[in-house]
């Protein structure tokens, strides 16, 4: 039986997010961000892109063309 307990928690541990993802929120954005045909970017937009929003709360651009 005691090995029910150990086998709960080690579950509970690997479902766990890592703390600073986000987890749900940024999945979230990056999927609003490609469905507003955008894509992320790491530092900053391209020359001839527009920043259109962000991808997560850690400070990724959304990007697209300018039009």
């Amino acid at each position: 039986m005691r090995i029910h307990y150990l086998l709960f928690a080690l579950l509970v541990l690997f479902l766990m997010p890592v703390p600073g993802d986000g987890g749900l929120i940024n999945t979230l954005q990056r999927y609003y961000c490609r469905i507003r045909r955008g894509r992320c970017a790491v530092l900053s937009c391209l020359p001839r892109e527009e920043q259109i929003g962000r991808c997560s709360s850690s400070g990724r651009k959304c990007c697209r063309r300018k039009k």
